[in-house]
């Protein structure tokens, strides 16, 4: 029986119509199927493959810890230089409040894990978050997502749990002496990237310490440079409380983690003892890898080349049927005047050798989230394969 048949008789399907493609090997910025037909990943696995895919280092020290060993006990109880250099190189580059680092599975579980560390530090019960917001899929974070589409299939779920307008300052005042932590996107990356103002996020800030809530900012995808600078909050000024990371955290692989103080971390040790744990978060393979993609991140400079990156697509994204382009860094929505003629123009991508995708909450518009070690030449083919389909099937 074929790969293909066996993947629709034995897999999962999320969706009626999943891509199928038949991928057998990446490198770099490329995809390769079964064929042999090369894709230009524009998306980078959804933000995930920041150093490209299979980065030499990356693979070398995958390999290397292969040879040591993989999962020795459930995390936290062994020390494991993998977790604890990774861990250690993460708080280097984080300001002095941010310096405990709980690896997860994924950014979902990051998530939920942050909601339980605020609840148990504040002694509250009532969460903010924001609509068009999106931290994963979980009972807990689907809680907190901002969009009842993807919510009501699967009420009922948590109680106290408001979602207010994103960077609209009128609405702070809902945060109150009952809210034990806000959750909000540094930039919206779901909403099609949507980015605060810095009034607002700073307002927000303020408020959370008038109200003694914790502030929860969620870089799962904007963070390791995304946005032109390591951490997207740092270009607002603020630090929050609690800081959730994921996607290209791994270098590729299942890695997730939430970050916060030592005093709020250790909130987990006693009444009860064991209060967050996790059989496979923080696995050393998954650290390992992690931390050689880190390194070739600072390395190589890959944040500081960002900036030009992201004005090349400003500048050659133009079309009249284009009705906006939105970008924080690499991280960049095209917006059409509804989803069929984006997805038209998305499967005509495909068909030309470029891999892209679009929003959950903002279907009109195509998702541009490649590495970082993209070449200005492949920004180039990328707008002009993108504008090729735009001329085809943009009307």
């Amino acid at each position: 029986m074929l790969q293909r048949e066996l993947f629709f008789k034995h897999l999962a399907q999320t969706s009626p119509a999943p891509l199928g493609l038949e991928i057998i090997r990446a490198e770099g910025l490329y995809l390769y199927d079964v064929t042999g037909k090369k894709y230009l990943d524009a998306i980078g696995g959804i933000s995930v493959c920041n150093t490209g895919h299979r980065h030499p280092d990356v693979i070398s020290a995958i390999k290397d810890q292969s040879d040591r060993y993989l999962h020795v006990l459930v995390y936290g109880e062994l020390i494991q230089s993998p977790q604890v250099e990774y861990a250690h190189m993460l708080a280097g580059y984080l300001p002095e409040k941010l310096q405990s680092v709980y690896f997860t599975n994924s950014g979902t579980e990051a998530t939920e894990g942050a909601m339980k560390l605020a609840k148990r530090v504040t002694g509250r019960t009532e969460i903010v978050g924001f609509e068009y917001s999106y931290h994963g899929s979980t009972q807990g974070a689907l809680s907190l997502m901002g969009d009842e589409y993807w919510r009501n299939a699967f009420r009922p779920l948590l109680p106290g749990i408001s979602h207010l307008k994103y960077n609209n300052l009128a609405d702070l005042d809902r945060i109150t002496e009952k809210t034990a932590c806000v959750f909000a996107e540094t930039v919206q990356a779901e909403n099609a990237v949507i980015k605060p103002s810095k009034e607002w996020i700073r307002a927000l800030r303020k408020k959370c310490d008038e109200a003694g809530a914790l502030l929860v900012l969620d870089e799962i995808q904007v963070g390791f440079g995304r946005t032109g600078s390591l951490w997207g909050f740092e270009q607002y000024g603020i630090v929050p409380d609690i800081l959730l990371l994921g996607k290209a955290l791994g270098g590729g692989l299942p890695l997730g983690a939430f970050v916060s103080s030592k005093t709020l971390m250790d909130s987990f040790t006693h009444q009860p003892v064991l209060g967050h744990i996790t059989t496979f978060g923080g696995h050393p393979l998954s650290c390992a890898a992690g931390l050689a993609a880190m390194k070739v991140l600072h390395r190589e400079k890959l944040v500081d080349s960002v900036a030009e990156k992201e004005n090349l697509f400003q500048e050659r994204l133009v079309h009249p049927s284009i009705k906006s382009v939105r970008s924080a860094g690499l991280l960049i929505a095209v917006e059409f005047g509804n989803f069929e003629i984006n997805k038209r123009i998305i499967d005509g991508c495909i068909q030309d050798g470029l891999l892209t995708d679009w929003f959950l909450f903002a279907p009109a518009c195509l998702r541009i989230a490649p590495p970082l070690t993209i070449a200005l030449e492949e920004v180039e083919e990328i707008c002009r394969i993108l504008l090729l389909n735009i001329e085809r099937f943009g009307k």
